[in-house]
């Protein structure tokens, strides 16, 4: 994407009602984004169904969920699972006696990692066997879903398939020192992008995060015809990251993380879903803000561009439940640290030379630096350490407000069906919370 194209008004379209059915394309594990949707979903009466990615035996073979897990999965998403596996990405696939990619790595070290490298025309024979096995599920899984909906009924599919980070123990150390490390300890980024394992990594993203859209559009091409053929409609959304629109110096400005590793398969998905618009095919990715979870946790600094919600929540009109959720955020500081003084040190780091040099909108996803790294993380550390509790965090508060905002914005903008890509900045964020709690 090369034009930021950001929701600007609160969408406010009904598409869906009792009888319709919302698909999860992807499974419920912690709280994060698509709770907002699941919400807005059973509040308007649809019938919920899910998947699930399976799970792996102790030879590492994929399997499906046993009758307890199954019941677990179930319960916790609200609906009902079709218990095919659907684990997105090739990390543990290959053709019958060769070796998978986890396997080729597994003799990767922190010494010679750069160095190694990898047989390509074996990592491809791998993708070709996990795409053929997620494709040949993903038809599986859809003849059971178009048994569950009706004709004429509306559907909404939404993705939320992301990652793909192989599991071998040298990449955690890689990992932590290309997002938490400073002085000493940094590494770049660029570093790992040029290495074999990088490489393969930026493959699998783009089979977990991305393909996985354009399967599933494939995939339920033959529901969607039916539907669309007895009076119904049907919408997909995926969850995107681009940076967002933050408040910096009274204005709303795009800024982003760096480095962003997954940059390169989130545009990946974005193109995938212009592409299906561009084919009748109603897909949006929405582009979404920085929020704290348990996966997030690594990129140290990601937070940072959460705390500016808290003056879009006014100057977006809000007033006494914006008010409330200042005096909440400033009662999570221990004494002597004011709201306002940490509002001020993130405003002095989002003028910081060095970090304003990353707001490049057309160099992004861009490298990490050792000077970017001191000051980002230099101010999370310094910003934590202003909590009472390290484990009772501003973020956190804020995260949940943003993931509050989001899924009504994402539910009717979906079905006013305004354009394939859609950035959902601080100032709609705060537009629609305050039009959640008006005074």
């Amino acid at each position: 994407m090369t034009e930021l194209t950001s929701l600007r008004h609160i969408p406010h379209a009904n598409l869906y009602r009792k009888g319709d059915v919302f698909v999860l394309f992807g499974e419920l594990f912690g709280r994060g984004y698509v709770n907002g949707l699941i919400d807005e979903a059973r509040a308007a009466g649809m019938t919920i169904v899910g998947i699930t990615v399976g799970r792996r035996d102790e030879e590492g073979k994929l399997r499906a969920l046993t009758t307890e897990e199954h019941a677990e999965a179930e319960e916790k998403l609200g609906g009902r699972i079709i218990n095919v596996p659907l684990m997105a990405g090739f990390d543990m696939d290959a053709p019958e006696g060769e070796k998978n990619p986890t396997e080729l790595l597994s003799g990767i070290t922190l010494k010679g990692w750069q160095e190694d490298k990898l047989d390509w025309d074996a990592i491809e024979r791998c993708r070709e066997a996990g795409v053929r096995r997620f494709t040949t599920s993903v038809a599986q899984v859809m003849q059971d879903i178009d048994k569950l909906i009706p004709d004429g009924a509306n559907a909404f599919f939404a993705h939320t398939m992301a990652g793909g980070i192989p599991k071998i123990k040298a990449f955690l150390a890689i990992a932590n020192r290309i997002y938490k490390g400073r002085g000493d300890r940094f590494m770049s980024s660029r570093a790992l992008l040029d290495s074999d394992l990088g490489k393969l990594i930026l493959m699998n993203f783009d089979e977990v995060t991305a393909n996985t859209l354009q399967h599933l559009i494939t995939g339920s091409a033959a529901i969607r015809e039916r539907l669309e053929r007895t009076g119904g409609q049907v919408r997909y959304t995926a969850y995107g990251y681009h940076g967002t629109e933050i408040l910096i110096d009274g204005q709303y400005q795009w800024q982003t993380y760096t480095n962003y590793t997954q940059g390169y398969a989130k545009m990946r998905l974005e193109s995938v879903a212009a592409a299906a618009w561009q084919q009748g095919v109603s897909a949006t990715v929405f582009n979404c803000p920085e929020i704290r979870t348990n996966s997030s946790d690594i990129f140290v600094g990601v937070e940072l561009s959460l705390f500016p919600l808290l003056k879009a929540l006014k100057k977006e009109g809000g007033g006494a439940w914006a008010d409330q959720q200042w005096q909440i955020c400033q009662n999570l500081l221990e004494d002597g640290s004011s709201l306002d003084g940490l509002l001020d040190t993130i405003e002095k780091y989002n003028n910081d030379a060095t970090s304003a040099r990353f707001r490049d909108f057309a160099a992004w996803p861009m490298d990490n630096t050792p000077e970017l790294a001191d000051v980002m993380i230099g101010t999370s550390e310094d910003i934590t350490k202003m909590h009472k509790d390290r484990k009772e965090l501003i973020t956190d508060h804020l995260s949940s407000l943003v993931l509050e905002g989001a899924g009504p914005l994402m539910f009717h903008g979906a079905a006013e069906k305004i354009g394939p890509v859609l950035w959902l900045n601080h100032d709609i964020i705060a537009k629609q919370l305050n039009a959640l709690h008006p005074d």
